[in-house]
């Protein structure tokens, strides 16, 4: 069950969910919150990107099998509205981000998705995150990120991020808290390297009707 907020008007999460693990979507396809991690990571990068430079990858390189017309303009307008959402809760600040994380059994937080997500909007342009990968004092920024949401802690794809047991521990149950912050410090970060409020998002698209209730 992902962890949704109750205010998410006009986005209908819910049949979004249903249709990524549904048949229509491709074998490879992201969860929903894979995709919301990685909807932020292209919102808050070093450049702007057009859905047309980052949809194929949330399908992992398949097509989508949409019954109709109609419910082709529903998903897509639903991601569409999510990034807008989240491009809105990023300039309203801190207290107003809310991403979208699964929870467990015991309504425990699992960031893992979310991070993984993150790390492949990443790896949509990674020549152009290196300024901030190898930069000697800002790379900290992304360092939860990649540990959280690498396949292995131990091999991150951007290099070597390798923490104690209990250090990993530690940020898998605090990355609810410590992720929001890393988001707004990198975003800050490309904001100071490119000079202006950095990319803008798309904001077209249908905007479905419904409530996340999560």
């Amino acid at each position: 069950m992902a962890k949704t907020p109750p205010s998410l008007d006009n986005v209908d999460l819910d049949a979004l969910d249903a249709f990524l693990l549904s048949d229509g979507a491709p074998e490879n396809s992201m969860g929903l919150s894979d995709l919301d991690g990685f909807l932020t990571g292209v919102i808050v990068g070093p450049e702007l990107l057009m859905p047309s430079g980052w949809m194929p990858a949330l399908w992992g390189g398949g097509e989508p099998d949409f019954k109709n017309v109609e419910e082709a303009e529903a998903i897509l307008g639903t991601i569409i509205a999510r990034y807008n959402e989240i491009v809105s809760d990023l300039d309203a600040g801190i207290d107003a981000f809310r991403p979208i994380f699964w929870e467990g059994p015991s309504g425990e937080l699992i960031v893992t998705d979310w991070a993984a997500g993150f790390i492949d909007a990443i790896k949509l342009r990674p020549k152009r995150w290196e300024p901030l990968i190898q930069h000697p004092d800002a790379r900290v920024l992304l360092m939860p990120l990649l540990v959280l949401g690498a396949d292995d802690p131990d091999h991150s794809p951007f290099g070597s991020h390798v923490l104690p047991d209990d250090e990993v521990e530690a940020l898998l149950e605090q990355g609810a808290e410590i992720i929001p912050k890393c988001v707004f410090a990198i975003r800050d970060f490309w904001r100071e390297q490119i000079g202006g409020t950095g990319p803008a998002p798309p904001r077209s698209g249908r905007r479905p009707g419904g409530r996340a209730r999560r």
